[in-house]
């Protein structure tokens, strides 16, 4: 199921800070992985953006969403809720923002708080460093049952 995120919303809650420069792009890039590795589709809105940097883009499989000063992240999230129409139902809103949940519910997509989107976050990128076979140790039986492999190959 895709993910409809409030960026803004997400950055404090994950421990990054909002007067960062590179907050956004340190938020793209951990859900990059989440994306990656749970094979989702994430789109995430900020708002704030100046003029000459406000619009749509892919930042590898997440797409963001630069909403320019003057307009609201949440404002835009709802009317993409509202375009989606039925189809809201196969997406996740994560926001704490009780007017965004409450869009979410009246076009009928799912919605989870920050709070627990962090959680399911940090337990996906956890469980991919346990999972990563580049992490995983060989025993020592593997590292001689290897050698006599290669050994056997000359």
């Amino acid at each position: 199921m895709p993910y409809l995120i409030d960026g803004h919303n997400l950055i404090p809650k994950i421990g990054l800070r909002l007067d960062e420069p590179d907050d956004e792009l340190e938020l793209a890039h951990l859900l990059q992985e989440f994306a990656r590795m749970r094979r989702q589709q994430i789109d995430v809105y900020f708002d704030g953006a100046p003029p000459a940097s406000a619009g749509t883009r892919k930042l590898g499989t997440v797409t963001g969403h630069f909403i320019s000063r003057g307009q609201t992240a949440d404002s835009a999230m709802r009317a993409r809720l509202n375009n989606l129409g039925k189809s809201a139902k196969n997406w996740t809103v994560v926001s704490s923002d009780r007017e965004v949940q409450n869009a979410a519910k009246v076009n009928g997509a799912k919605f989870i708080s920050s709070e627990e989107f962090v959680k399911l976050l940090r337990t996906t990128l956890s469980n991919s460093s346990k999972t990563n076979p580049q992490d995983k140790k060989l025993s020592t039986q593997e590292v001689e049952e290897w050698l006599r492999l290669f050994e056997s190959k000359k």
